[in-house]
């Protein structure tokens, strides 16, 4: 369960540890392998949308989230998380998670490096941030997660202040989830051996059961939020996707 005050705290909805968790289970209920990744990135959209919407809610009642910065991200990010489930098709699953893991690598570098850097540089025009947010949102629903790893440090680096970064990540992350859920269901529907109870490459009980166990921590770590200075916020953040990455480079 902690990992959904992580999901509160720093803005990131458990894609990275539910994707890893659903492909080692998933087969032991007699999911075929081939399908078994498009499943569990499906069902982690799915929990993504309760994880970071209840998130987003908790940061909106504390005035965390930057209304004007998502009318500018929302398009692209929307776009993005709906196209990855298409490209998703067409790219061999075991590539994802290597790829992924760089990429968060890189990221948790960049934050190390700017927590005691003061100079921000301006936010890019509203072209620039749709097409940063198709980016997000494509890399994002590929790899099952609601794109906070990637969003917040895009918006902190950009001049948006660390509590308002992760807040509004959880406002874009709930939609962008969303988006990427619905095209997996949309490449499900018909396709064989999926077991009983799964909507298109959804599968129902797991998400009951996952989302259950996180609306109420996840109110915690936003409460975290607010009292833990920026710098730390940083520094965990830092550290949270540098154990992302090494998790994804032994991703089985």
């Amino acid at each position: 369960m902690r990992w959904w005050v992580l999901a509160g705290l720093l803005g990131i909805g458990g894609g990275l540890i539910i994707v890893p968790a659903l492909l080692f289970l998933l087969p032991k209920f007699g999911v075929p392998a081939d399908i078994a990744m498009h499943m569990a990135l499906a069902t982690s959209l799915a929990c993504i949308i309760i994880t970071s919407g209840s998130s987003a809610f908790n940061h909106y009642r504390m005035n965390n989230i930057d209304m004007f910065v998502v009318k500018f991200l929302i398009p692209g990010v929307i776009l993005g998380g709906f196209g990855g489930s298409f490209v998703a098709e067409f790219i061999p699953s075991h590539y994802l998670p290597p790829i992924f893991g760089c990429i968060v690598l890189f990221l948790s570098i960049r934050v190390f490096i700017s927590v005691n850097r003061r100079s921000v540089k301006p936010l890019p025009s509203p072209t620039k941030t749709f097409i940063s947010g198709t980016t997000i949102g494509t890399i994002s629903s590929l790899a099952g997660i609601g794109g906070g790893s990637l969003m917040v440090p895009f918006l902190n680096r950009h001049g948006i202040e660390m509590r308002k970064a992760i807040g509004t990540s959880s406002f874009c992350g709930a939609l962008l989830a969303t988006s990427g859920m619905i095209g997996f269901i949309f490449h499900g529907v018909g396709v064989k051996d999926l077991p009983a109870y799964c909507v298109g490459y959804v599968y129902v009980p797991a998400l009951l059961a996952i989302a259950c166990s996180s609306v109420f921590t996840n109110k915690l770590g936003v409460r975290l939020t607010t009292v833990l200075p920026t710098q730390v916020l940083k520094k965990c953040f830092a550290v949270l996707l540098l154990i992302i990455a090494i998790r994804m480079f032994f991703f089985q």
